[in-house]
């Protein structure tokens, strides 16, 4: 949610370097309070000089503001609020800390007056591409550490492993294009094998001029 027009024009300018540095798929603006619901806390011991005897009023109506309140808090820096005893005062953004709760399936972070919220569920889609640029990346490096020049073409052997194999499946097409390989063949056993390590399972490979 952008705080205004401004902040989404600078965001949106600087999307795509913020998409390939975070490995982030899309990112979306979205408007209102439906999706993100933010929540106000006191810092009492810079507010409770400020206000006094009327710090639990002010707390009370701190923690109750409405989102239209917390967001123009967040755009003008400061709001003026009536107490329930009819007092007005004066809260200041940088006395106040503005987080947002998480919502099933996503995880959310504030900072100032930015706020984003990540989409961390895994589709299968997502795990086949992972496990796809984990194989450009480590060929790439035995390319390099083979001493091949950078227009060489490749023929790729692959041993077979439920991850590789889906993701080659999916996604041969990028992984060829990324490498230059003229072939991925899936085999059940690689000539010459070298291993490529993914932490968490192993695969043989060979790679050929």
């Amino acid at each position: 949610p952008a705080v205004d027009s401004e902040q989404q024009q600078r965001i949106e300018a600087m999307k795509q370097l913020i998409l390939d540095e975070v490995n982030v798929k899309e990112m979306e603006f979205v408007e209102g309070s439906g999706i993100l619901v933010k929540k106000v806390k006191c810092n009492f011991r810079t507010m409770g000089k400020k206000f006094g005897k009327l710090m639990k009023e002010v707390n009370q109506t701190v923690t109750g503001m409405s989102q239209e309140q917390i967001a123009q808090l967040e755009r003008e820096g400061h709001l003026q609020m009536a107490l329930a005893s009819g007092e007005v005062v004066t809260i200041d953004a940088e006395d106040v800390e503005i987080f947002s709760e998480d919502i099933p399936g996503w995880t959310v972070a504030n900072e100032g007056a930015l706020t984003v919220a990540l989409d961390i569920t895994l589709t299968e889609d997502l795990r086949n591409e992972g496990v796809a640029r984990e194989l450009v990346k480590r060929i790439q490096n035995l390319r390099k550490s083979s001493g091949f020049e950078i227009t060489d073409r490749i023929d790729i052997q692959l041993e077979h492993h439920p991850l590789t194999d889906k993701a080659v499946n999916q996604f041969g097409d990028y992984i060829s294009g990324q490498v230059l390989a003229n072939s991925i063949t899936l085999v059940d056993k690689v000539s010459e094998p070298i291993e490529l390590d993914f932490e968490e399972y192993k695969v043989n490979i060979n790679i050929k001029r």
